[in-house]
């Protein structure tokens, strides 16, 4: 049985580990409209309380009345209002074709790990590969890094362009590597270098994935680090630098949206799903 509903409204919610992000979508056919879309980090707050807000910040300024399906994603399984999850690797793949249709790879930036995605142009997942959550290629550690450099999160990506003799740190836990760079510190090394050296060392990682994989001609960076230009620019660096490609290097695209890549998918998804179900009746319904 298909259902008779033909314009929904869905929500998507993406719990990660630093931040909530959620979205309202409207489709109607073909025509797939962003209503709305939140994002707040988490901090030391209580994690349902985060959801909660930034749900209801969504829905307020999307102007809906009522929900067919709310898909989660990410940490959120156990969101009680919730109609279904979806595997996040699933929800960032489909989030970044919607960003770019050209994209044939997504590799999501978070800030405990990093994972690599193939798939196909419908969304498809062929393939995936993740780092370890103690690696040092993951925004939290970026970010402690920045806090003892006395830097903001906002001055990473400009500072590392500067950078003339980056110096890469060794060590692929984050406790190790961050030892390396107090040594780097008290041996005088520029901040500008110490943050391009850590750029190009997270990049190194991130290109050994993306190459277990099979991929295209785009690879879209989804997640919180997909905004740091300096990053960015050590991924094309990386990919130019190696030898053993047997084609042109990729592109490495991002979006203003990337950070919601992964609530883009679960609504995107749950608008499939309610249809494939055939179901017709409201999720969520505002109160009177």
């Amino acid at each position: 049985m298909s259902t008779t509903i033909t314009t929904t409204t869905t929500a998507g919610i993406d719990v990660g580990s630093g931040a909530v992000k959620a979205v309202v979508m409207s489709f109607d056919g073909d025509s797939e409209t962003v209503l709305a879309k939140v994002s707040s980090r988490i901090r030391k707050r209580d994690i349902g309380d985060v959801v909660d807000q930034v749900f209801a910040q969504a829905v307020a300024e999307a102007g809906v009345q009522g929900i067919h399906y709310v898909g989660t994603t990410g940490e959120g399984e156990d969101i009680p209002f919730a109609t279904g999850h979806f595997y996040g690797m699933t929800t960032h793949a489909r989030g970044a074709l919607f960003l770019n249709p050209k994209a044939t790879a997504v590799l999501d930036a978070g800030a405990l790990h990093a994972r690599a995605v193939a798939m196909d142009a419908r969304g498809k997942v062929l393939n995936y590969k993740m780092t370890s959550q103690c690696a040092s290629g993951s925004g939290q550690f970026l970010e402690n890094i920045a806090r003892y450099l006395g830097v903001s999160q906002a001055e990473i990506g400009g500072l590392s362009l500067q950078a003339d003799d980056p110096e890469k740190v060794s060590g692929i836990c984050a406790v190790l590597a961050e030892t390396d760079v107090i040594n780097m510190v008290s041996r005088g090394i520029s901040t500008a270098n110490i943050l391009r050296g850590i750029h190009e060392s997270m990049a190194g990682r991130f290109v050994r994935l993306l190459r277990s994989l099979e991929f295209g001609d785009v690879v879209f960076m989804s997640g919180g680090l997909a905004g740091d230009e300096g990053l960015v620019k050590s991924l094309e660096d990386e990919f130019a630098g190696l030898k053993s490609l047997t084609g042109p290097p990729p592109k490495i695209a991002t979006h203003e949206d990337s950070i919601f890549a992964g609530a883009l998918g679960a609504a995107i998804w749950g608008n499939f799903r309610f249809h494939k179900l055939g179901l017709d009746e409201i999720a969520w319904e505002a109160s009177a």
